[in-house]
């Protein structure tokens, strides 16, 4: 199977079922046996999800990429060893980082929910033009990328983290901002813009937020 089919939605499926590392394999760049040299397309996401990870508290270092050949058993060996002993090294994924298990989980959740924007974004704002390694390491870990992902991605995932609270019961800006470690008058931001979409509502005798 070609690496460029790993999705997005592979990686965070391994880490929601409790796996403490991902490693993803792929033939040598520019030695794709597809015109589409969709390991191109495996590096952009391994990127992509790392910068993730870390933005929700996990470590990237947990999933990692390699490039080799078929003929490759002996480097394929080493680096499934090595990588083996740097995730133990970690420790339990979200115990490592501090993170029980139910806010692990809320987290994990709070980006399947916004994976189809993610991928829109990886497909329009995310394209590096020339297929090489350096370039794609400079773009994913450049200024450039930061800006997209603060513009674009943060208040997506944010949102997605409240809403997934609210479906549990209604809450305050008080309580939302002390869940999430929050400024109120960010929560209060993003719960103005949620109620212009039809996304909450707020209960004035109350004073809770709730789903609509």
């Amino acid at each position: 199977m070609c690496s460029g089919r790993i999705d997005l939605e592979h990686i965070l499926r391994a880490f929601s079922n409790g796996h403490d590392g991902v490693l993803i394999g792929g033939c040598r760049l520019n030695e794709c046996n597809y015109v589409t040299h969709g390991n191109y397309d495996a590096l952009s996401n391994t990127y992509l999800f790392g910068k993730i990870m870390a933005h929700i508290g996990l470590k990237p270092e947990r999933l990692g990429i390699e490039f080799m050949s078929g003929s490759d058993g002996n480097i394929l060996v080493s680096v499934i060893n090595e990588f083996t002993e740097k995730v133990k090294a970690l420790g339990p994924i979200g115990k490592a980082e501090g993170l029980d298990k139910k806010d692990l989980k809320r987290k994990l959740q709070a980006v399947g929910k916004i994976i189809p924007f993610l991928k829109l974004v990886e497909r329009e704002k995310l394209r590096v033009p020339v297929k090489s390694e350096e370039a794609y390491r400079e773009f994913y870990t450049g200024d450039e990328l930061n800006r997209i992902f603060d513009d674009l991605i943060v208040d997506k995932m944010t949102i997605s983290q409240i809403l997934l609270l609210l479906g549990e019961k209604p809450l305050s800006t008080g309580e939302i901002s002390e869940i999430l470690s929050l400024n109120p008058s960010e929560v209060s931001k993003y719960m103005v813009s949620s109620s212009k979409h039809g996304l909450v509502s707020y209960d004035v005798e109350h004073k809770r937020y709730a789903l609509t």
